[in-house]
């Protein structure tokens, strides 16, 4: 160990003492000072300053209170969806009950449709064999007997004019002579 200037080397033992024990507290106290430095660059990387804290703090205070009023709108809007699909709901089943009705209506509607053109084919039928009959040419023979047999009707003559279709069946559904 080198001795101080100023100071002399056959001085007492007491104050090599004191030297020695002041160095390795200033030597200990150079340790603490680094290791605080240490610290502290630490702190500066890892640490905000108060104001940034406070403006965060700040921020997220803002940010709950948006949260609570999206929190309320949500709760509007689920109870006016749950209203919207109760309303689906019973418009679907009233849906389905007309179209039940609909179907029925339909249904009666074509058995009704489906008699009348069966009466509509039979009336036709009648008719055609009418017409048939008719077309047959007896008719002024079958007059002719008929008067003969009854002496109270006048006579028409011995010729009996033509029948025209259109005037003996005009309901037959012909449009003229065939």
């Amino acid at each position: 160990m080198a001795t101080p200037l100023g100071w002399s080397k056959a001085g007492s033992g007491s104050v090599c003492l004191a030297f020695d024990q002041l160095r390795d507290v200033i030597e200990s106290q150079e340790e603490l000072i680094h290791q605080l430095r240490n610290v502290m660059v630490l702190q500066d990387e890892n640490f905000v300053s108060k104001e940034e804290f406070q403006a965060v703090e700040k921020k997220l205070v803002e940010e709950k209170a948006a949260h609570a009023k999206t929190k309320v709108l949500l709760a509007k809007e689920e109870e006016k969806l749950q209203f919207a699909l109760g309303e689906v709901e019973v418009l679907s089943k009233q849906l389905e009950k007309e179209k039940l009705a609909f179907e029925k209506a339909l249904s009666s509607v074509k058995s009704k449709v489906l008699q009348e053109s069966s009466k509509k084919d039979q009336l036709i039928t009648k008719c055609n064999d009418e017409r048939e009959f008719l077309q047959g040419g007896n008719i002024c023979k079958d007059l002719q007997e008929l008067r003969a047999g009854a002496s109270h009707l006048p006579a028409f003559g011995q010729d009996c004019p033509p029948l025209s279709k259109d005037l003996l069946l005009p309901s037959c559904g012909s449009s003229g002579p065939e």
